[in-house]
């Protein structure tokens, strides 16, 4: 009795299932797949396959729509069936983390923040310009849908060891440490400043802070001429 009541409810939440789908497909495990509903828009889990064009290869994908948006993880494939992108989404668009693969393992792990299209606003800090230890708490209006936001991960996918970090507050590469906005300071640039503080001598940098107030400091450094 209670194994016939069990499948009089299961076949009753199916045909509710159906019964909210113009269109729908039954997957290999019975499951209700690829539903459309009356009002035209992607609802529930869905499997779509992108067929090879122009030299590209096809691949298929797999996730839920919610209102015609992708919603939660989807998982690409490819035509072989090897794993090659796991994608976070809210709102339709990328959030929280991405992983991307090759056929050796995974190769890169993005960060992303969607925005919510009926509150296009966020909070970001501005910092004091006196003091790099102090900052505001300030609302703004974001222009795009979803932004970088979070630590970037490149991989080597042959020994899974991390060859590379990146670091983005609202689509902008940031110091890790301080939060500042790294745009327009290239790699060469910082290692040029940090050397320029480290390749003097204690006895010279103890030397230059002792006679920093002085106007004129004459220093005998071997030449002739005097």
């Amino acid at each position: 009795m209670l194994k016939y009541s069990a499948l009089i409810l299961a076949l009753g939440m199916a045909h509710l299932s159906f019964a909210q789908c113009k269109t729908y497909m039954i997957g290999v495990k019975g499951d209700t797949l690829n539903c459309t509903d009356y009002a035209g828009m992607k609802q529930g889990k869905w499997v779509v396959k992108t067929p090879a064009l122009r030299g590209e290869p096809g691949y298929e994908e797999e996730g839920v729509f919610k209102d015609n948006k992708k919603e939660g993880y989807w998982r690409r494939y490819s035509g072989q069936g090897d794993i090659l992108a796991i994608e976070g989404y809210k709102y339709g668009y990328k959030n929280g983390i991405s992983q991307y693969f090759s056929l050796q393992g995974l190769i890169r792990e993005e960060s992303w923040r969607a925005v919510n299209p009926e509150h296009p606003y966020d909070t970001i800090r501005v910092y004091d310009l006196k003091d790099p230890d102090k900052y505001d708490l300030r609302e703004i209006k974001v222009e795009g849908t979803t932004y970088k936001q979070g630590t970037w991960k490149y991989y080597d996918p042959q020994t899974g060891l991390i060859t590379k970090t990146e670091d983005y507050v609202m689509d902008k590469k940031v110091d890790p440490f301080t939060g500042r906005s790294l745009e327009g300071v290239t790699a060469t640039d910082t290692s040029a400043v940090a050397k320029k503080k480290t390749d003097k001598p204690a006895e010279v940098l103890k030397y230059e802070k002792k006679n920093a107030n002085k106007k004129k400091i004459r220093v005998r450094d071997g030449a002739t001429g005097y």
